[in-house]
């Protein structure tokens, strides 16, 4: 049994509402997802060489989602035993002054990955659509606009041989108190707790509000979002590598041919 993504058919209003951060983990358990994980694990490892030695197309997953939904976690696990040499992860933080300075797709458009690669963006260009707007960072008329340029960004990407999977983890709002509470009691990990995630808790609703937005006006064919049922971080993981090498699968990335006939020869 294949664990599947949600997917909202494009230019159909996105209510978040309506899904179930748990939806369809019931049909597993824990041990057998772990277990499809390594099998996935070793097949995009395979692939991922098969794309790099060809050179003609490649990846990029975006990872989106509410403050311990999982984005690192998701990373550290699906991408185990793919070499670090063609694979890259990029996490967009604040802005530099420099970055401030150009158009707000700038430095998104040279982390996109090179012919060959898996790019992974830990956030991405959507922050200009949610927390500008969530924080009133620029005006309404300015981020409304990006919503469209995002499209035609994404569309040229797919044009020039990037296949984009945009994922979007969907946990509940319970299930983020008990993440953090759980950074707070564990000192070990106090160093992933940022006092700054409670006062962005309290913009819940604002933050859902402003991701159905960004799901709806950027749910194209070229480039469509999946909502990744996240409450289990299991369940989670087994549904983005299963759709990492399902799409790897369908690209069907092979070995270059020889450009020599090396039949024959003996190196001394």
């Amino acid at each position: 049994m294949n664990p599947q993504p949600l997917r909202l058919s494009p230019g159909k209003k996105c209510d978040l509402g309506e899904f179930d951060a748990n939806a369809g983990s019931e049909a597993f358990d824990k041990d057998s997802a772990k277990k499809q994980i390594k099998k996935n694990a070793v097949a995009i490892a395979d692939l991922a060489r098969r794309l790099y030695a060809g050179h003609r197309r490649s990846v990029l997953l975006v990872l989106q989602g509410m403050d311990t939904s999982g984005k690192d976690g998701t990373i550290r696990t699906i991408m185990r035993g793919v070499n670090p040499q063609s694979c890259q992860v990029v996490s967009f933080k604040k802005p530099s002054e420099m970055e401030l300075d150009h158009d707000f797709l700038w430095r998104v458009h040279q982390a996109v990955p090179r012919r060959g690669n898996i790019g992974i963006f830990n956030r991405s260009h959507y922050e200009d659509v949610l927390v500008v707007r969530v924080h009133s960072l620029v005006p309404e008329k300015i981020w409304s606009r990006r919503f469209d340029q995002i499209n035609e960004f994404e569309q040229l990407l797919t044009e020039s041989g990037t296949e984009i999977i945009k994922c979007f983890l969907h946990i509940t709002k319970a299930e983020q108190r008990e993440r953090l509470q759980a950074r707070v009691d564990n000192p070990d990990d106090h160093w992933k707790f940022n006092p700054q995630d409670l006062a962005e808790r309290k913009l819940w609703e604002q933050y859902q509000r402003a991701y159905e937005d960004a799901i709806t006006r950027c749910n194209t064919r070229a480039a469509p979002w999946y909502i990744i049922p996240s409450d289990r971080k299991w369940f989670r993981n087994l549904v983005v590598s299963q759709l990492l090498r399902d799409r790897l699968e369908s690209m069907n990335p092979q070995y270059p041919p020889a450009e020599t006939d090396f039949a024959g020869l003996v190196v001394e």
